[in-house]
């Protein structure tokens, strides 16, 4: 079997598996998987079916490579993650760094084994979402280089609010200071999303 044959194998005996999530989202109310709850069971998928998974970081990316073990020579399956920050209260930078990389590490899992709609289902208490309708999405006019810069944003957004981070979103959000750019933002964000970030701005500015 080539590599991406062994991947959905793999996808589907870990989505057979019956995991318990620990982690909680203390704004929305929900739990969601932190990497330590599926980690070891994803590995030993991977082992069972013949598949091998490196990650590396550089200052611009995440990257894990899916190897095939039973012939290392074919091409791996890439799957890379923009690097992020972290500034966490009392610790060093070392400290951050790694932060940053369990971060990645738990991103990059996720995405290769199809964690990520669970997620946004969980972010939506359960239920299949449905298209927002906001009256600024039709008044913004952005091109795709600004569409695709947003969608990035918002991306890192939800991932930072799934994990409980409301900081960290909030940061992330503060990356977009292009009025227009702002504007198409907030209104693809989840209500919850933007009600915790402005509740943390209005934090902010009582500080």
């Amino acid at each position: 079997m080539n590599t991406y044959q062994k991947l959905n194998i793999a996808r589907g005996k870990f989505h057979q598996q019956k995991l318990k999530k620990s982690g909680l989202n203390k704004f929305a109310g929900y739990q969601y998987f932190e990497l330590s709850d599926f980690l070891i069971p994803a590995l030993n998928i991977f082992g069972e079916v013949g598949l091998c998974s490196t990650i590396s970081f550089n200052k611009d990316y995440a990257e894990m490579r899916i190897i095939n073990v039973d012939n290392p020579d074919e091409f791996p399956i890439v799957i890379t993650s923009p690097m992020g920050s972290a500034a966490l209260k009392g610790c060093h930078e070392v400290q951050n760094i790694g932060a940053v990389e369990t971060y990645q590490t738990r991103y990059l899992f996720v995405q290769a084994l199809c964690v990520v709609e669970h997620d946004i289902l969980d972010a939506t208490t359960g239920q299949t979402p449905s298209p927002r309708i906001s009256p600024t999405k039709g008044d913004v006019e952005l091109d795709e280089d600004q569409k695709n810069l947003v969608q990035e944003v918002k991306i890192g957004i939800e991932a930072l609010f799934a994990e409980g981070d409301i900081v960290g979103a909030y940061k992330e959000y503060l990356k977009v200071t292009d009025a227009e750019e702002k504007m198409f933002l907030w209104s693809q964000l989840d209500s919850k999303i933007r009600s915790a970030i402005k509740k943390h701005g209005e934090q902010l500015k009582g500080d």
